[in-house]
């Protein structure tokens, strides 16, 4: 008795077209050209899901410049003095604060201050 695969390839096309929904053209209809889109995207995703994170982190660093440089502090000077005064805060935390909670952000930069000198 022979094997047939019309169940497992039927499974196999209707998951990569499921995968391949909402593309443009035929690349949601033709098996091939879905294939090679859906491989391509699922790519994409993964070196973007890296990519995020580093743009999120530039942002934060960003963010802390900016705050930062409104008390006459550059973002390296301040990055230095929060280490020497074991501060453990990270970049996130840190410019979340600058933005939602200014007054304790301006306390934190004060003590990196007198650290500093």
């Amino acid at each position: 008795m022979r094997i047939k695969y019309a169940v497992a390839r039927n499974k196999r096309k209707k998951r990569i077209l499921k995968l391949a929904k909402g593309y443009y053209g035929d690349k949601s209809r033709r098996l091939r050209m879905a294939t090679q889109q859906v491989k391509k995207s699922l790519t994409k995703a993964y070196i973007d899901r890296r990519n995020k994170k580093r743009e999120m982190r530039s942002l934060w660093i960003v963010r802390l410049n900016a705050a930062v440089r409104e008390y006459g502090l550059s973002y390296s000077k301040f990055i230095n003095g929060l280490k020497k005064a074991n501060i453990e805060l990270n970049r996130k935390m840190l410019s979340e604060m600058a933005i939602k909670d200014p007054q304790s952000f301006s306390k934190i930069v004060e003590l990196v201050k007198k650290n500093l000198n």
